[in-house]
């Protein structure tokens, strides 16, 4: 019962959500068209002014909070999972295994390979049980070209299929003891979208370095970074360092400066016929370890060219997640976006905990941010040790003060007494 009462008193003394203390506002345009379910896309401009993961976003109608539910894409599919080869051998001088898949849909498969420098041809083949007819799928080059500064690929291009067995035949030097299985993820029912955050076309020189550098605002996620090649280099493989620090942030507590996130990615485009085989292999984005400093962020992104000419680039982009905000809408009504209010907790709606996403959900947009005309700042109800605290340090002080002068008297006291 103490519990209780001590969360409903914290619940009591959350603040409210008031139209008043709204610094921004953007009318969401298209709303209101039919009633029912509707969804607008959060662009990246919501997270500069929006308190951190948009706590403190409301939606009204009129004057009237409607609840919504931010729904945020996935990056992420099933955990990968390991299978083992079977029956695997030689056949007709090839290398030749059976995999037993999960059920599902999937679509690229990682060859596992030990051994460097090598280039081999993998044909695939499907069918719904063992022992069946196979369907031929297509043939694949897997390589290790390392030596020549060109990578290293054992990813198999498949189309999407659901075959509950494939069988692998694979033509060059790849003994059977070279092959430790197959890794395969699940696809997601739906790819997710991303939305960009910044682009550039500027490329710097640092050594033989490519840099490029952005700005990121305060709050806001950034999940890739996608590369657009020019033609030159017509094949590469370079390596990726990113670092993420704040911008102008304070000394911590302690004097020392927040330290910057740092992390790495390879690119890689080969497009070529060598010994016979047909190589197609990009990888042209880069997956971040975002870190939400509670400010503006300096991305700093280095290609490391060693002793090759630089990738010509014709962009850089910083990339989030799409994040949709859904709403049940009434035919006719006007709703308007409100933030800007870092007092506020995240909202807790049972329409978020209910929401089901519909295909036929209708579209809006929010329109440009503008100041709320009816801003004005939320009072500080703060207790007055809180509004005071430099007070509080002195009051301690004084009190510490009397009781160090009481207890100096009575050991004066005590001694002055006969014994």
């Amino acid at each position: 019962m103490k519990l209780l009462a001590a969360l409903l008193l914290v619940a009591a003394a959350a603040p409210s959500p008031d139209i008043r203390f709204f610094r921004y506002q953007r009318v969401v345009e298209k709303a209101g068209q039919s009633a029912g379910q509707t969804c607008l896309v959060l662009d990246p401009a919501i997270y500069a002014h929006a308190a951190p993961q948009l706590r403190d976003v409301r939606l009204y109608r009129g004057e009237t909070e409607t609840p919504y539910v931010i729904e945020a894409a996935s990056q992420e599919s099933a955990s990968p999972q390991q299978i083992a080869p079977l029956n695997l051998g030689r056949r007709d001088g090839q290398t030749v295994f059976d995999a037993a898949m999960p059920q599902g849909s999937y679509s690229d498969l990682q060859l596992g390979v030990t051994g460097h420098d090598f280039i081999a041809a993998v044909t695939v083949s499907g069918s719904q049980a063992q022992g069946a007819a196979a369907t031929k799928i297509g043939s694949y080059t897997v390589f290790d070209l390392t030596g020549q500064k060109l990578g290293r690929s054992t990813v198999l291009h498949l189309p999407e299929t659901d075959f509950r067995y494939l069988h692998f035949s694979i033509a060059g030097p790849l003994e059977p003891g070279s092959i430790n299985g197959l890794t395969v993820e699940r696809l997601p029912d739906s790819r997710p979208a991303y939305v960009t955050v910044a682009a550039t076309s500027q490329v710097a020189r640092e050594g033989r370095d490519s840099k490029i550098e952005f700005t990121v605002p305060a709050n806001t996620p950034v999940d890739r970074i996608v590369f657009v090649p020019g033609t030159q280099p017509a094949a590469f493989s370079r390596d990726v360092e990113v670092k993420v620090a704040p911008v102008a942030e304070p000394k911590a507590n302690d004097g020392t400066e927040p330290t910057p996130v740092t992390f790495g990615g390879s690119l890689l485009r080969l497009h070529r016929v060598q010994d016979g085989h047909r190589i197609d292999e990009e990888r042209l984005s880069v997956d971040t370890a975002w870190t939400n400093f509670g400010r503006a962020q300096k991305w700093t992104v280095t290609i490391e060219n060693g002793d090759d000419a630089p990738i010509q680039l014709q962009s850089v982009r910083l990339e989030m997640l799409q994040r949709n905000l859904c709403f049940e809408a009434v035919a006719g009504a006007s709703y308007m976006l409100y933030y800007g209010d870092v007092a506020l907790a995240a909202p807790q709606y049972d329409y978020a905990t209910l929401f089901v996403r519909q295909a036929n959900a209708a579209q809006a947009t929010a329109g440009p941010e503008q100041a709320n005309s009816a801003y004005q700042p939320r009072p500080d109800n703060r207790p007055f040790t809180e509004e005071h605290p430099v007070l509080l340090w002195i009051a301690l002080g004084i009190v510490v003060a009397l009781l160090g002068l009481v207890a100096l008297r009575s050991v004066k006291l005590i001694s002055q007494t006969p014994s």
